[in-house]
């Protein structure tokens, strides 16, 4: 009978890992592998990407995960190129060519139309989404043949700047809301154009604050020794740097951490200028106990907690 190594056990691994997606690999194939490369007892992703898209990737390990939702709601930016003149069923380059449409198109045509799309929009989800209906995700029923009703959504374009036309590749650089599907936007953007399109390539380049720059391949990663892998974690608090930070005393904290609303003095911490959500440390080690809720007279609510923060 064959007898197999046993397996090796997970550990607590907590951090934040900028990840460069290659093209080809789903947001959860490259998890597992990160997952298994740090052998971490928890990881999530922030929001996927396309197996066609290429990019920053943030992955969350260990307590990490608790912020996750953060950079779901934060804006992205990516660099698209646009094929005009050619639409597929997906949007992009993995789908069946539906109709090929001449491109006769101007550099002041495209200005115009793109003008068209920058601000509040309202966008139709693709059928090729993970969106579900029924218990069941849209891209399910599209490979079955079947056209579901969407409501449109509402998005934000904050960007969305011309970077280079060579027919019939359309090149722009797009920073948008959550929500923003930018391949139905590469449609919409054709459709306008009167040509049709899809999107040839897609990268996103920042999410939140977070930027590609400071991203790694999984092949990098892998070839680091094991134990020296933790050194490409950014700590937990890279997903909050755009909150306020509350700093407090060794007896505030313990209060914080065992779920207590704090009513605050000035004469106890330094409170920040303004009511909503910050960052709570301690101050004695700088230790990260988690997110809270800055409410009216100095009033500061515990919201996600750091488990291990405390002493």
């Amino acid at each position: 009978m064959a007898t197999f190594p046993p397996r090796k056990k997970r550990v607590p691994v907590h951090g934040v890992l900028l990840l460069d997606k290659a093209a080809g690999h789903s947001s959860n194939d490259v998890l597992i592998k990160a997952k298994r490369l740090f052998n971490a007892e928890k990881a999530g992703h922030t929001g996927t990407l396309d197996p066609f898209a290429t990019g920053l990737l943030p992955l969350c390990f260990g307590e990490a995960t608790k912020f996750a939702q953060d950079l779901l709601e934060a804006d992205k930016t990516y660099e698209t190129v646009i094929h005009l003149g050619l639409r597929t069923d997906t949007g992009d380059t993995e789908g069946v060519i539906l109709e090929t449409l001449p491109v006769d198109v101007s550099r002041a045509r495209i200005d115009e139309v793109l003008a068209q799309f920058r601000g509040p929009i309202d966008q139709v989800p693709p059928m090729y989404s993970a969106l579900k209906r029924d218990g069941k995700p849209l891209y399910e029923y599209a490979r079955a043949g079947i056209t579901l009703e969407r409501e449109a959504r509402p998005v934000v374009i904050h960007l969305l700047e011309f970077v280079d036309f060579d027919s019939p590749f359309l090149t722009l650089r797009v920073r948008c809301s959550k929500g923003t599907y930018i391949r139905v936007l590469g449609e919409d953007i054709g459709a306008a154009l009167g040509c049709g399109a899809h999107l040839k390539a897609l990268r996103r380049t920042q999410v939140g604050t977070l930027l590609l720059a400071d991203a790694v391949t999984l092949e990098q990663l892998a070839a680091v020794a094991e134990e020296e892998r933790g050194t490409m974690l950014d700590p937990v608090d890279a997903l909050l740097d755009s909150f306020p930070v509350l700093a407090l005393t060794d007896e505030l904290a313990r209060r914080f951490l065992h779920g207590q609303r704090i009513s605050l003095g000035k004469e106890d911490v330094a409170l920040p200028a303004t009511t909503g959500r910050v960052r709570v440390y301690r101050a004695s080690d700088d230790c990260l106990l988690g997110t809270g809720q800055m409410q009216e007279f100095g009033v500061v609510a515990p919201e996600r907690l750091v488990s291990t923060a405390a002493k």
